[in-house]
């Protein structure tokens, strides 16, 4: 049966009906857009954090870095770790958005910039949004095909995937993504470490991998090859810079009951993934002894071509539940990223100014359809990228394009409209002229050889080239023209500074309710330009005890690393 056995299918069957089931029927608590677009901010610290980690896990990360690991080593975690660094950050970003009091992140653009600003934004968010959609159909569809022996093909596997999650998507929005994450969290923890055990026993351990893989670079977190420190630093800023434009995050920070919701969900999320992502390194390098010699996109089929041999040992069905839990990762953060995205134009574009003083029946129509035209490109990007790791490098470099004028706009007050195109467009120029042809040739004859890497201008400076000529050229735009409206500034400061009370009732974006008074601002850096609040004691202690969690798990990956040794 397409290379798949009978209780497999069954077990299959089950899930996508039920959760498709569960998905539809938080429909009846959509009436709204506050409902549709972030579920009318009614969870609590648990579904909060299986959100999070569902709208942030899917089988593209499993795919892409047992890839990298096959080709790279254990370097190869870094191309889920790079967001490790910044994860105590989301203790301090958590409350923010939640204080914007917005559905989208386009609601900052439009209070601090103004409407220009935003439309830039929403095109940029919507560009990510579709991109990140095709890289995660193309990750699982190789697995797909790979556990069904090449029986159910990429296309077959997109299109199913993507009916059942646009079904419940459409009809419960971000609501629905939230229940069936709790689900589906679940099933992404065990897609995640179902192979694995088998796997090592199959290579001796950490000690048989050792004994097969000659080149002790494999066991290294750092290599003298592509992914240095260097390297390792400059993805994570780049994530730290583009992490707050994602569309979702609103979402996965705000749609909590209280500021603390958003901050333990996000965290505690995201640790999970971190986790996750070292038993996909693992079952990365087991590949490289089980599955020797595979070449280019061969790579993104290794992890599927384990679960076909190695479950069918354990028992009637495994394959299914691999299967099922393959289809939570990505269903949950398809839906999520969808519905994110058609926020953005329904609310910022729509609503502003094609339609405005329609009623609420009508933008959840037109978000509804949004959300399947966004689908519907993100399919098209699914199948040109050349493998699951170009679809994530290109990812991670368009979500930073608008990182700067994000977080220049929050803590510093001069920064202009000007100031956040001009950064935006430059960053997006040295992109787009650090890829091109002309210009890797002018690399490999005048570049030194610390800037290249396998005849290439190296992933690492292009993002510091783009990260730089950003800040530079905003900084300096933003000095020469002319600053906003003192008063505007106030009224955007003074809702960021102000703490959100639970069940706090729904205002409009940057705007106090009327009972709530603004909070009195300690800074940490007294100047009039500046805006950063003195951080609270619960900041402060949250912010240290992740960044311990981080040290842990590196300790922890660097003592796999020599086991066996």
């Amino acid at each position: 049966m397409l290379g798949i056995s009978a209780w497999d299918w069954f077990t299959l069957f089950l899930y996508l009906v039920g959760v498709t089931a569960i998905g539809v029927w938080s429909a009846r608590k959509v009436h709204n857009t506050t409902d549709f677009f972030m579920a009318g901010r009614r969870f609590g610290k648990l579904m909060m954090i299986s959100f999070s980690f569902g709208a942030g896990t899917k089988a593209d990360d499993a795919v892409g870095v047992a890839a990298k690991t096959y080709v790279s080593g254990m370097s190869g975690i870094w191309y889920q770790w790079l967001w490790l660094f910044c994860t105590p950050f989301y203790w301090l970003i958590a409350p923010v958005f939640r204080r914007m009091r917005a559905i989208t992140t386009g609601d900052f653009f439009e209070a601090r910039y103004g409407p220009s600003v935003t439309v830039l934004y929403v095109l940029v968010g919507i560009l990510q949004i579709t991109v990140n959609i095709g890289v995660m159909l193309r990750g699982s569809a190789a697995i797909i095909e790979s556990v069904s022996g090449g029986s159910i093909s990429q296309a077959w596997a997109v299109t199913i995937m993507t009916v059942f999650f646009v079904i419940y998507g459409v009809a419960g929005g971000l609501g629905a993504a939230i229940v069936t994450d709790f689900i589906q969290g679940i099933l992404t923890i065990a897609f995640s470490f179902m192979v694995l055990p088998i796997a090592l026993h199959a290579v001796g351990g950490m000690s048989g991998l050792r004994g097969q893989i000659a080149d002790p670079h494999m066991f290294s977190l750092v290599t003298p090859g592509e992914i240095n420190r260097f390297h390792i630093v400059m993805l994570a800023i780049n994530s730290l810079v583009g992490i707050v434009t994602q569309p979702h995050m609103m979402g996965v920070c705000a749609a909590g009951r209280s500021e603390m919701n958003g901050r333990v969900g996000f965290v505690g999320g995201n640790i999970m993934k971190r986790v996750c992502t070292v038993a996909w390194m693992l079952t990365g390098l087991c590949a490289v002894v089980l599955y020797p010699g595979l070449k280019g996109p061969e790579t993104d089929l290794a992890y599927g071509k384990m679960a076909r041999d190695i479950l069918p040992q354990i028992a009637p069905g495994m394959v299914g539940i691999f299967l099922a839990g393959l289809l939570a990762s990505i269903m949950s953060s398809c839906d999520a990223f969808m519905v994110s995205s058609s926020g953005l134009f329904t609310q910022n574009i729509y609503r502003r100014h094609l339609a405005p003083n329609r009623t609420e029946a009508h933008y959840l129509q037109v978000g509804r359809v949004a959300s399947v035209v966004i689908v519907a490109g993100g399919i098209a990007f699914a199948f040109w990228f050349k493998n699951v790791v170009h679809g994530l490098e290109t990812f991670w470099k368009i979500m930073a394009m608008m990182g700067v004028a994000f977080w220049l706009g929050l803590f510093w007050r001069r920064m202009t409209p000007a100031g956040a195109w001009t950064a935006t467009l430059v960053a997006f120029a040295v992109l787009l002229l650090t890829s091109s042809a002309p210009f890797q040739e002018f690399a490999r004859e005048k570049l030194p050889a610390c800037m290249l890497w396998d005849d290439r201008f190296r992933m690492s400076w292009q993002i510091f080239s783009y990260l730089t000529a950003a800040l530079i050229s905003g900084v300096v735009v933003s000095v020469i023209t002319r600053p906003i409206a003192k008063e505007r500034l106030d009224l955007f400061y003074q809702c960021l500074h102000t703490p959100c009370a639970p069940g706090e009732p729904d205002v409009a974006p940057f705007t106090l309710p009327p009972d709530v008074k603004p909070y009195p601002v300690r800074k940490l850096i007294h100047h009039p330009d500046f805006e950063i609040p003195f951080p609270s004691a619960i900041s402060v202690l949250g912010f240290v005890v992740v960044w311990l969690v981080v040290f842990v798990m590196i300790a922890f990956v660097y003592w796999l690393a020599q086991l066996g040794a």
